[in-house]
């Protein structure tokens, strides 16, 4: 049976384009903002694109915070994707505003220091020692992203009976965080659904957890 996975539809992200790269990854997806289908969901795929503060007012808008929050208390999977993955942090920094984000994990959203933004185009990735998602991908694979703000510093440190985060990153005038695998929360700054082949292995990489 082909797992059961929803789009979360909270007016920000590349929808469609993320239903039909996830079905042809062998996924049943639904786009929706409903709250009992994304809770019982195999999977929960979270997208974004654009400001950190309209993401979080959208995502609040269809109770997604809380959907991320309960989803993970129960272990259920969770994949952001973009300003997806941003909004797990603790905070955005945008223009000198500061908006509280899901706080998953610590650290701060803000903007990256190169000579050209935004970041955009394809791009390879030092993926994480025994990667899931990047599990069979050849070290110089490219992915495509498209942004100006990222997380530079991962602020998370393991404590006793907590297993390290698993983080991926990639460089654009500086380091950041390009995924992080963190139990049944992962995500990616890049976006998979636009990433060709690449994009494509990697989804089902994740499908593969579910």
């Amino acid at each position: 049976m082909k797992p059961d996975v929803v789009v979360l539809d909270y007016g920000s992200g590349n929808l469609r384009s993320a239903e039909r790269a996830l079905e042809r990854a062998g996924a049943a997806v639904t786009v929706t903002s409903d709250m009992s289908a994304a809770l019982e969901a195999d999977g929960l795929v979270v997208p974004g694109v654009g400001a950190f503060a309209a993401c979080m007012d959208g995502l609040k808008g269809v109770h997604g915070d809380r959907i991320i929050a309960r989803r993970l208390s129960g272990g259920r999977p969770v994949l952001g994707i973009c300003v997806g993955m941003q909004i797990l942090f603790g905070k955005g920094v945008e223009h000198g505003r500061v908006t509280d984000g899901c706080g998953e994990w610590p650290g701060t959203v803000d903007r990256l220091e190169a000579p050209v933004l935004p970041h955009m185009g394809w791009n390879t990735v030092r993926a994480a020692e025994d990667s899931v998602l990047f599990a069979g991908l050849d070290p110089e694979t490219r992915f495509y992203f498209v942004h100006s703000y990222g997380v530079r510093h991962w602020e998370l440190e393991p404590g006793p009976g907590f297993a390290r985060p698993k983080v991926t990153w990639s460089h654009h005038g500086v380091d950041f965080v390009a995924a992080v695998e963190n139990g049944p929360l992962m995500a990616t700054q890049f976006h998979p659904e636009k990433s060709g082949d690449a994009g494509q292995a990697l989804l089902r990489n994740w499908l593969g957890t579910l």
